[in-house]
C-alpha cells in the first residue's frame, strides 16, 4: 500500500512539467553547397517562440542572402528557406551556430551537405551553441551527441516514462521486474533499429495512438491487480510486445533529428544506449523513493493505491483521442 502511494507523489510532480508526450523537438539549421558557390539553407524551428528568447541562427559573415526567403508554417513548425552567395571556398573552418539556446533550454541540429558529398552532423547546446566545421565529424562527437540526445528523449518523453512507471508498479519481485524491463527494452530496440535502418515503416500518427493505448491498458492491468481477473501471468511477453510498438515511437523522434552519413551504426548505437541509460535512472529513482515510502510510519487509506492506475489511465485516454483526431 505505501508503495503505491510513490506512484501518486511522484506522478504529481511530473504534471507540473510540460503537459506533452515527446517534447523533443530541436531546431534544425540545414545547409548545402552546391556546385555554382551558391548555399541553400533551410532554418525550422517550433511555431511556439517566446518573443524574449528567440532562436537565431548563425551564419558566416562572408556569407550574403540572394533573395528574400520563403516561409512555411504548419501547426506546429516554421520553415525559412532561402539561398546565400558564400563564394567560391568551402564554408569548411567556419563558424556556424543558434543563438537563444541557453535561455530556452532546448537543442538545435546543425547539418551541413558539402560540395564534395560528405554530411558534418552537430547537435548544439546552451553551453555549446556554435560549431566550426571540421573536415569530418569524428565519431566521439557523434556518439556523444546521439547518446545525450536518446537520454533526453527517454526523460522528456511523459508517455514512455508512464508506461515504466505502469511496469514498475504492476510487476512485484525484482527479479520478474528485471525481466520484464528486460523484455521492453529488447522490444523496442529490435523496432527502433529496422525502423531507422528502413526495414519497417508504419504510420507515425498510428504508432502514438497504439502507445498510447498500451499505456492505457498497463493502467487497466493496475486496477484488477490482485483480483481473479488479472492477466499478467506473463508480464515479460506483454511488455516485450508493447516496446517493440514505443521503438517504432523512439524510431519516429530520432528520423526528425538524422543520422549522419557514414556514422548511422555508431549514431543508432549511441541514441539506443541514451534511451537505456535514461531509463535506467528512472527506475532507479522510482526504487528508491518506493523504499523510502515504505519505510514511513504512516498507514495509507487503501484508496490511495488506485490514484496513480487512474492518473495513468485518463493521461492515455486523452491521449488516444488527441491523436486519433489526428489520424482520423
Amino acid at each position: 500500500m505505501r508503495r503505491d502511494v510513490l506512484a501518486a507523489a511522484l506522478f504529481c510532480v511530473a504534471l507540473a512539467g510540460p503537459a506533452a508526450a515527446h517534447p523533443l523537438d530541436p531546431a534544425l539549421l540545414e545547409l548545402r553547397e552546391t556546385p555554382d558557390s551558391v548555399v541553400e539553407v533551410l532554418w525550422r524551428l517550433p511555431s511556439a517562440q517566446p518573443r524574449d528568447a528567440p532562436l537565431e541562427p548563425v551564419l558566416p559573415e562572408r556569407c550574403r542572402p540572394l533573395a528574400p526567403g520563403s516561409v512555411s508554417r504548419d501547426e506546429q513548425r516554421v520553415s525559412v528557406r532561402w539561398r546565400m552567395d558564400c563564394g567560391s571556398q568551402s564554408l569548411v573552418g567556419e563558424r556556424l551556430g543558434v543563438q537563444g539556446l541557453g535561455e530556452r533550454q532546448t537543442d538545435a541540429l546543425v547539418r551541413l551537405q558539402l560540395a564534395d558529398g560528405r554530411l558534418v552532423q552537430a547537435i548544439l547546446r546552451g553551453d555549446e551553441p556554435f560549431l566550426t566545421v571540421p573536415p569530418r565529424t569524428g565519431p566521439a562527437r557523434v556518439f556523444r551527441d546521439y547518446l545525450v540526445l536518446g537520454t533526453e528523449h527517454i526523460l522528456t518523453g511523459l508517455d514512455h516514462l508512464l508506461f515504466v512507471l505502469g511496469l514498475v508498479l504492476l510487476v512485484r519481485g525484482r527479479g520478474p521486474l528485471l525481466w520484464t524491463l528486460t523484455a521492453f527494452t529488447a522490444g523496442h530496440s529490435i523496432t527502433l533499429s529496422l525502423a531507422v535502418l528502413g526495414f519497417v515503416r508504419v504510420p507515425v500518427a498510428a504508432v502514438e495512438v497504439l502507445i498510447a493505448l498500451s499505456i492505457f491498458a498497463v493502467a487497466v492491468e493496475l486496477t484488477r491487480r490482485g483480483s481473479a481477473a488479472a492477466q499478467w501471468r506473463s508480464p515479460w511477453a506483454m511488455a516485450f510486445l508493447f516496446g517493440l510498438l514505443h521503438g517504432l515511437g523512439f524510431a519516429g523522434a530520432l528520423a526528425e533529428v538524422g543520422l549522419p552519413a557514414g556514422e548511422i551504426p555508431l549514431a543508432l548505437v549511441a541514441f539506443n544506449c541514451g534511451i537505456e541509460l535514461g531509463q535506467i535512472a528512472f527506475v532507479a529513482v522510482l526504487l528508491l523513493a518506493r523504499a523510502a515510502f515504505a519505510s514511513l510510519p504512516v498507514v495509507w487509506p487503501r484508496a490511495v493505491a488506485r490514484i496513480p492506475a487512474y492518473v495513468i489511465g485518463s493521461l492515455a485516454a486523452f491521449w488516444v483521442f488527441e491523436r486519433l483526431s489526428v489520424v482520423l
